[in-house]
Formats: C-alpha cells, structure tokens, sequence
C-alpha cells in the first residue's frame, strides 16, 4: 500500500494507449506557456471575480484588497511545490502522480479519489451557477425559458413539498421565499411522470456541460483555442471594467480602510483563497505541453501574478465607487454600474460572467479525465480508462464519462453542500504535494529545472509560530473565549473544534521536525496554511469528505490494489 514509484518509472511510462486500447500515439502536444497561463487564468478567474468579491469586500471594506495579496501569497507555497513537482514529473496526473511518488500508492489513490471532488464534483457546482447566470441574461433580454426548465428536480421537489407545509398550516404564500415559490411553480408546472415524479430538469446545465464535453473530447488544440477567446474575451471585459470604474471612483469611499478591522477582512479568508484554486488543473495537461519542464511552472505563477493584480485593483475599483455597506449582493460589477447610471456595462458585465463560467467548466472538464487517464495507466483503474483516441488524441472514455458525472447531477441535484467538499477536497490535495516536496526534497538539493527556493526551517517555523500564538492571543481575545468555552460544554459543541486541535497538534509536530530536520521553510508554510483553512470548512464537511474516502478506499481494495501495475510487477 505504501509503495512508491520511482521518477524514472513515472519519466518512462508508456503512452496512455501502449496497451492496446487505442490505436493513435498519445496525447497530442500543442500548449505553450502562453496558452497554460491562460488555462489558469480561466480557472482562477471565474465566479470569484463576479460574485465572491462582493461579500468579501462588504465584510472588510477596500482592505480586501489587502486580503487578495496575502491569499495569493499564502497560494504561492503550494503553487511553487506544484512547481517544482511539474518540472520533476512532467507527466499527467497532477497530485495524483505527485503523490505516488512521494507517499505512496495508497496516498496516491486517496489524492486521485479527493480531486474527484475538486473537478468532477466541483463541476457540477459550476455547471449550476452557470446556468443561473444564462437564464438570468436571458430573462433580461426577455427570453423566459419554462420555469421547469431551468431547475433540478431535487431542489423543485424539495421547494414544492415546503410550500405545501406552509398551506396545510394555514399560512399565507407571502411567508415563503422567492427560491420556494419558484421551486412549487416549477413542480406543478412540470409533464407528470408517473409516481409522483415530474420532469424537472436545469436544461442549460446539461446542455453546456454537452456542449464543454464536445469540445474537450475533439481535442486539446480545440479546447485550448476555445479557452484562449474566453480569456481574452474576459480579460478585456474586467479592463474596461477597470477603467470606466475609475473615473467614478470617489476616494472617501475608501475611508475607512479596514471599517471591521483584521476581523472583519479575514472573514473572506476561504471566499477569496477559493477564488484562487484552480491553478492546480494546469498541471493535469503535462504531456500535451511542448516544454513542460519549462512552461508548466512558468505558467503557474504567471496566471497567480497576472489574476491577483487584477483581483486587488478591481476590489478597489468597486470599494471606492460604492460604499463597502452595499456590496453584499451576488453580481457586484453590475450593481454597481447600475448604481452610477452605466447600465450598459452591467449589461457587458452579465455576458462576461457567463463565458466566465464557461472558461471555468472547460478547464476542469479538461483535467478531470487526464487523471482516471493516469489512474487507470497505473492499473487502479480498469484499462478502458486509459484509452485515447486514435484521431483526437484525447482521452476519449474518461472524457465521456466525466461529461455524464457532470452533466446528470447538474440537471437534476441540488448541490448545495457540494461547494464545502469540493474544497476540502482540493486543499487535501494542496496539502499533500506541499507534505510531497518535504519528502522527496526536504533540502532543497533537486536538480530540477525548477525548484520551490530553500529557507532553511529550523528556526523560523517555530519562531512563525510562536509569534502567530501572540498575535491570536492579543487580536482574538472573543475567539479563544469560545474556544474554551465550547471544550468544556461537552461533546455536541467540542466536536465543531476536532479538526482545530489536531491542526494544533500538527503545528507543533512540525515545529519539532522543522528544528530536528531543517526542513524547507515555504512548503512547510504551505502545509500549514492549508491544513489551517481545512480546519474551518467544519466538522459536517469532515465527516462528509470522509465518507467520500471509505467509499474510494472500498474500490481501491476491491480493484485498485489486486491490478496495481507497480504491485504486479514487484510481485514478479
């Protein structure tokens, strides 16, 4: 279970279809670093720009902007082990790959089950918000598709059974919620199925996962022509944002900076540090590079300079034209346009959040079957999904069975809680490749072509930590108290605080071995920072995301571990 692959066993993989389940010659090389950093910019620029800004900015004021900056470093530790990991292992698989060659085959496969989470399941999410986006545009415009169209039979069902509480209990329909009302009419709208079902589907969701699919499916040429336009499509959008907002900017909206103070800005600490992953997916695309070695991590850090500066002066943008109080609304940009009287660019801004979205869904659709790809090169995964076709040069079957994965829920689920596992699910991932890089260059002694900088740990680990207990102890006074307080009123409240108190526990676990080993300091910050935003996503997501690991660990004994190719082969 703990075996490892050697990097020259990974540098010497045969091609994804050598066992005879295709007929072409691999994947096709055709990405540039130009096109990489844009894959990453239409990752990390999604709803986050459109629709997460704003809650951030209302909690904090302008000083976000601030917030965008220290994310964005604290990113960069796990985007330079990324790096590094991309210029040692230029192979697809991304995490996956990272961590079979560092922990194991048994970490490897828990990693390539969690990112399930992050590109498959998190897709769905996308998928969804992408069709409220579209059918927001077009009621706007004033298409109105049928209201049983437009939404998933669970939430429908879900909404219908709630209003009908509501009646049976002689209340008025003006207590329900918009979302409810909406929900009962679609139900009751809706072409009867037989037993009590009704056909009640999101349409666009399945419809533009189709059509993502499609284009992934073609090929990689096609798909990174297609993310190159929206990029840019957006990139122009989010300038012209930039510079008209400037001229209504009004400088006292600004005053003051931080209004709720280092708590009220860390308050958007996940939304924003969410805004940031993705940058992640450009690694599963490795053998379809033409220098990998070179232009993956070169690309990894382009896409988080280029997208944090735009993040930081368009938060200041929108703090300094409003004030921060209005901002908590869901379409930020346009609201504000709207506000000062430039409704055609709320209008702009409407169109550019649905390529947005797109941009997003493709590059993900793109990475989730390069990575059942090199699961199933590995023999943990059946042959069939390794196969690759002879004319597109794509992963064929995984492509077409991630667009069901995706598509099917999409029209039919209500995911709220998907959003938190899909999180916990990428930061497990962030936090293994940083733990990846202490194992298999904890000096910093690679020759690789790119290499994460080494700072010697020994005693600046212990002194971040120490000086990060007094400024919790002097700034936190309300959150100790609560703390404490919680431990000791038994274990319905305790438990919220597990995951704290190991993380606690790891600190000083890693203080020690940082002292006694002289670890590299910046994969061991990015360790820390995303172990620590792992402890706030709550004890329900924990225990969801573990039950997501029982179920992959189940199929990895049942499958995974008897075909192992690196186990057969030792067995020979």
């Amino acid at each position: 279970m703990f075996r490892r692959k050697s990097l020259d066993d990974i540098l010497h993989n045969p091609p994804a279809d050598a066992d005879g389940h295709g007929h072409g010659g691999g994947l096709a090389r055709h990405l540039t670093v130009r096109d990489l950093t844009a894959l990453g910019i239409a990752a990390v620029i999604g709803a986050g720009i459109f629709s997460t800004i704003g809650n951030a900015s209302h909690d904090g004021g302008p000083a976000v902007s601030l917030l965008f900056v220290f994310t964005a470093i604290a990113c960069a530790f796990s985007a330079l082990c990324y790096a590094q990991f991309a210029a040692t292992i230029p192979v697809s698989g991304s995490a996956y790959t990272y961590a079979y060659a560092s922990f194991g085959e048994l970490a490897a496969w828990i990693i390539g089950w969690a990112l399930i989470m992050e590109y498959a399941v998190g897709n769905i999410v996308v998928a969804i918000s992408w069709s409220d986006y579209f059918t927001g545009l077009l009621s706007g415009v004033g298409l109105d598709l049928p209201v049983w169209l437009t939404m998933g039979m669970q939430s429908a069902h879900k909404y219908h059974n709630e209003v009908l509480a509501l009646m049976q209990a002689g209340k008025p329909l003006t207590e329900a919620s918009p979302a409810q009302l909406e929900g009962y009419k679609a139900w009751a709208a809706a072409p009867e199925l037989g037993g009590g079902l009704r056909l009640v589907l999101d349409l666009p969701a399945g419809l533009i996962t189709l059509a993502i699919t499609a284009l992934v499916y073609v090929g990689i040429k096609e798909s990174k022509n297609a993310s190159n336009l929206l990029v840019a499509l957006k990139l122009v959008v989010v300038a012209v944002v930039i510079l008209v907002g400037a001229f209504y900017v009004q400088p006292e909206n600004w005053s003051p900076f931080a209004p709720n103070g280092i708590g009220g800005v860390l308050k958007g600490v996940s939304a924003v540090f969410f805004a940031y992953i993705g940058f992640d997916a450009i690694s599963t695309t490795a053998e379809e590079c033409k220098n990998p070695q070179r232009d993956l991590p070169r690309a990894m850090i382009y896409a988080l300079i280029i997208c944090t500066i735009l993040y930081v002066i368009i938060t200041l943008v929108l703090t300094g034209m409003v004030n921060y109080k209005e901002l908590a609304v869901g379409d930020p940009l346009a609201y504000v346009f709207n506000k000062v009287g430039v409704k055609w660019l709320g209008g702009v801004v409407a169109v550019s959040a649905v390529l947005a979205m797109a941009s997003v869904l493709l590059v993900f659709q793109i990475g989730q079957p390069r990575i059942w790809m090199t699961m199933s090169r590995d023999g943990l995964l059946p042959p069939v999904f390794s196969r690759v076709h002879p004319r597109f040069h794509t992963p064929s079957f995984s492509t077409i069975v991630t667009g069901f994965c995706v598509g099917v829920p999409a029209m039919l689920l209500n995911m709220d809680l998907v959003i938190d596992l899909t999180s916990i699910g990428t930061l497990f991932a962030f936090a293994l490749v940083c733990g990846g890089i202490l194992i298999i260059d904890p000096l910093g002694q690679s020759d690789a072509r790119f290499k994460v900088p080494y700072i010697n740990g020994q005693f600046l680990v212990p002194l971040v930590l120490l000086v990060g207990a007094v400024l919790l102890a002097v700034y936190n006074q309300a959150g100790i108290k609560e703390f404490t307080a919680a431990l000791g009123s038994g274990y319905e409240e305790a438990r919220h605080y597990i995951p704290m108190l190991v993380f606690f526990g790891f600190c000083l676990g890693l203080a020690w071995l940082s002292f006694r080993k002289r670890l590299s300091l910046l994969p061991v910050l990015g360790l820390l920072t995303n172990l620590y935003l792992m402890t706030q996503l709550g004890i329900n997501n924990w225990l969801l995301f573990f039950g997501w690991l029982i179920i992959g660990l189940a199929l990895y004994f049942n499958y995974g571990y008897k075909h192992s190719k690196l186990g057969l082969k030792k067995a020979a």
